[in-house]
């Protein structure tokens, strides 16, 4: 017979409840609707355009949901006075994941079952979606990645989790009215682009903006580099837009 998995205090996972925190009579159970939307992230066949909207509809969905934030128990102090180490105090504490490159995330999950199939002795914490990008946030954390090691598996890139700390709409950033005002406002200032554009850039699905300048010609490109980094630098400096743009890149094209 196969062991019923259970939480740090030793209670079994199976029928157990989860306190309410405004989340009463939650049995823990994932929202079928949210894990369909995470399920065809998964696809890969949608068009840009299909993208941004699954997306659109992913985050509309994840704002709504109830989130497991996992937490288990960290010795606070220790006893090593004896023959063995014993722990005379523990604290519980946020998990967080830390990716090769140094970045940082909070694992969040759609039910009991996907946060016991990780961890089944991590103790569930249900929050809401801007709770959860908040503690992201505090814990210097970059994204969000919901139910880790599942088939459906998804990251909440940056500009996604202010979203959700903010409580406001996400778009992507190529179509986000904000972002294309203050591109619009970092251009402005440069006499040698005659003409510009926003638009999704590559790989697809990463969050990537793209900004095509139509330049004058005869421009060396000591020039041209300084023309990108300059509106790469105003842009940069205003941290609303800033937190709505997870990568950027530029493009030239030449001037009509």
């Amino acid at each position: 017979m196969s062991e019923i998995p259970g939480d740090s205090a030793g209670q079994a996972w199976a029928g157990k409840s989860i306190p309410s925190h405004g989340f009463a009579g939650d049995t823990g159970g994932a929202d079928p609707a949210l894990v369909a939307v995470l399920a065809a992230g998964h696809d890969g066949s949608a068009s840009e355009t299909e993208a941004a909207l699954l997306e659109a509809a992913l985050m509309e969905q994840v704002a709504g949901a109830r989130w497991l934030v996992p937490v288990v128990a960290v010795a606070d102090e220790v006893d090593d006075s004896g023959a063995h180490v014993v722990e005379t105090r523990s604290d519980m504490a946020a998990v967080t994941l830390t990716s090769p490159d140094g970045s940082r995330a909070l694992p969040v999950f759609t039910s009991l079952d996907s946060l016991a199939a990780w961890d089944a002795h991590a103790r569930p914490v249900p929050v809401t979606a801007s709770a959860a990008a908040q503690a992201a946030i505090s814990e210097e954390c970059h994204v969000l990645v919901v139910d880790v090691a599942s088939p459906h598996a998804t990251v909440l890139r940056p500009s996604m989790l202010w979203a959700l700390a903010q409580q406001r709409p996400w778009v992507p950033s190529h179509l986000d009215d904000h972002v294309a005002a203050a591109v619009r406002a970092a251009v402005a200032d440069e006499p040698e682009v005659d003409d510009h554009r926003v638009e999704a850039g590559e790989p697809a699905g990463a969050g990537v903006l793209r900004i095509v300048l139509a330049l004058r010609p005869g421009l060396g490109a000591g020039e041209v580099g300084a023309i990108a980094t300059r509106i790469g630098e105003r842009i940069a400096t205003d941290g609303e837009t800033r937190a709505r743009i997870d990568a950027l890149t530029f493009a030239l094209e030449a001037a009509h």
